[in-house]
């Protein structure tokens, strides 16, 4: 069975609460449960982690080949806009990495709309909400099954 690892960033722990009008309303818990029970339903094994610790997503990025992972969904929230560890920690692994935000960082403060992960990740998914995450979810899907087109 493929396994795939979602990673949450910082303060993702506060959705639901966390600035509705920006981050919807929809819990953490909730969006994870919308993401395995579509991955359950793909063959596709998930774990999720959140982290409000640079050095943890980095240690977590690392260890995602020696742990068996096919591909990882991260959005790395404010770490997105300035972790060059967590950039180069993506650029390290073997592991696609497929970048998503809630929101459009491209429509908020200027300083979001700066990415130092989309260039070494596979893709950005952004504003779409929980279906940024489903997006990814659908890519992986595709590829794992070999559906993918040539894009090259």
């Amino acid at each position: 069975m493929w396994k795939i690892l979602v990673i949450h960033g910082p303060n993702l722990n506060l959705l639901g609460t966390r600035e509705p009008e920006i981050y919807g309303s929809m819990t953490l818990d909730k969006i994870n449960s919308i993401i395995e029970k579509r991955a359950t339903e793909a063959g596709i094994s998930v774990d999720f982690q959140q982290t409000n610790y640079e050095g943890a997503m980095v240690e977590l990025i690392q260890s995602a080949g020696a742990q068996g992972y096919a591909f990882i969904i991260l959005n790395a929230a404010a770490f997105t806009h300035y972790s060059i560890a967590v950039r180069d920690a993506i650029a390290a692994i073997d592991v696609p990495v497929i970048e998503v935000h809630l929101s459009n960082i491209h429509q908020r403060e200027e300083f979001r709309h700066m990415s130092v992960i989309a260039p070494v990740a596979l893709g950005q998914i952004c504003g779409f909400g929980v279906d940024s995450y489903m997006a990814a979810l659908e890519v992986i899907i595709r590829r794992l099954k070999g559906e993918e087109d040539d894009m090259d």
